[in-house]
């Protein structure tokens, strides 16, 4: 219920830099959606003005069921010149809070859409259990196998193609630690943590030229589904993913870079201004990313 104090300051608002219909329109349709505040009534009133003076020059008709529409304030919000692009987003924030009240069938609330979060990574004792398992496997051939698909996963942060294309050639010592050789869409050399080295060149040796985790056909996605069900077992491990795995090397990598201290220190929190910060830098030699990565042979 909008109180009377920011009823009187919103009829009483008439600013000299907005046009006289424009600035009726925004005293209209501010009253109808009921701001709390007198700041808040200010921030809706410029907006629904700024609004107006866009669009009735363009020839549309000052009324909500018209300038309210969510492809009016989408126009305006993207085309408007003079603007910059926080301003843009604050005004069509705000012009959608007014739709949402004045015309609500125009402008109907948003359905929340599910959103998919990081797995949880394993921990060090889960990580040790799957090892346990892979070296109680009855042959030699499933002992590497399952050790090689818990290190790539773990130490890597291999997933899908990348992870049942790797071939024990493509394991090698270098830069001063050990990398694998990534192939697929995105090729790349991939530092393995420090505590995955010894086995996974076993697995490596073990493999030669034939593919780590086994299978003939890299592109058959069922290889690793004997693998995942032989390392669950009852020993009150959680099922092994390769997802999961994947977590648990993104983990170990941003504790030994200090990404929780540094995002804590900045005042960060999505990752989305990061990754316009990083596309504009370029990323380290070989041999700097094994010492950064904590990849570095003892």
């Amino acid at each position: 219920m909008i109180t009377g104090e920011v009823a009187d300051y919103i009829t009483r608002w008439q600013p000299v830099s907005v046009p006289g219909p424009a600035a009726g329109f925004a005293r209209a349709v501010v009253t109808a959606a009921g701001p709390a505040s007198r700041a808040r009534a200010n921030a809706l009133l410029w907006a629904a003005a700024r609004l107006a003076a866009f669009a009735v020059p363009l020839g549309l008709e000052a009324v909500p069921q018209v300038l309210l529409h969510p492809s009016v304030i989408e126009r305006f919000t993207a085309y408007a010149p003079g603007l910059s692009g926080p301003a843009r987003r604050t005004l069509r924030t705000n012009l959608r809070f007014i739709a949402r009240r004045v015309v609500p069938a125009l402008a109907p609330p948003d359905s929340p859409l599910p959103r998919e979060r990081a797995k949880a990574p394993y921990t060090p004792a889960q990580i040790d259990g799957y090892l346990a398992l892979a070296d109680a496997q009855p042959t030699a051939a499933r002992r590497m196998h399952a050790a090689g698909l818990v290190c790539l996963g773990a130490g890597a942060g291999l997933t899908g193609t990348g992870l049942r294309a790797v071939r024990g050639a493509d394991v090698v010592c270098r830069s001063g630690g050990v990398l694998v050789h990534v192939r697929g869409a995105r090729p790349r050399a991939v530092p393995v943590l420090a505590c995955y080295h010894g086995r996974l060149l076993a697995a490596a040796a073990f493999a030669g030229t034939g593919l780590i985790i086994g299978g003939r056909d890299p592109a058959r996605r069922n290889i690793t589904t004997q693998l995942t069900a032989a390392l669950t077992g009852g020993t009150g491990l959680p099922r092994l993913e390769a997802s999961r795995l994947r977590s648990t090397w993104l983990a170990g990598c941003a504790q030994q870079l200090g990404l929780a201290t540094f995002m804590h220190a900045a005042g960060i929190t999505c990752s989305q201004r990061l990754g316009d910060l990083i596309a504009t830098l370029q990323p380290g030699t070989e041999a700097e990313a094994v010492a950064l990565l904590g990849a570095s042979r003892c």
